[in-house]
């Protein structure tokens, strides 16, 4: 598992899991900023190396994307296709508000239930 620290926080966890799905946990109520966002992309397309994987992006807790991030979030990487996993109706504004507003690199859905986001990144 990689991790990105901030210095006194642990800002996001990845992992590539047995199954080939790149798992990209971001730290309770943090503030995704440009720069968290390009260290997450560049450890995202480092961690795949040639090779495109699924990806599920656990954002429940997270408590704000600032304008740059999305930006950064917009860009082609690795990951084939993404699964924003949300669990509150503030996630759900921030990820309709993200899926709406940039034209994505690649086919990306926002859930509430993990298993279902599992299930559609798997499908081909």
């Amino acid at each position: 598992m990689n991790s990105n620290s901030t210095g006194r926080n642990t800002l996001f966890d990845l992992e590539l899991d047995a199954e080939g799905v790149l798992r990209l946990t971001w730290a309770r109520d943090a503030s995704i900023t440009e720069a968290d966002a390009e260290a997450a992309m560049e450890q995202v397309n480092v961690l795949s190396g040639d090779s495109r994987h699924p990806m599920i992006v656990d954002m429940a807790t997270t408590a704000d994307v600032s304008r740059g991030a999305r930006a950064v979030f917009g860009r082609p990487c690795q990951a084939s296709r993404i699964a924003l996993l949300g669990s509150s109706p503030v996630d759900r504004v921030l990820a309709n508000f993200f899926l709406g507003l940039n034209k994505l690199p690649c086919p990306t859905r926002f859930f509430t239930d993990r298993t279902e986001a599992l299930s559609w990144l798997k499908a081909r």
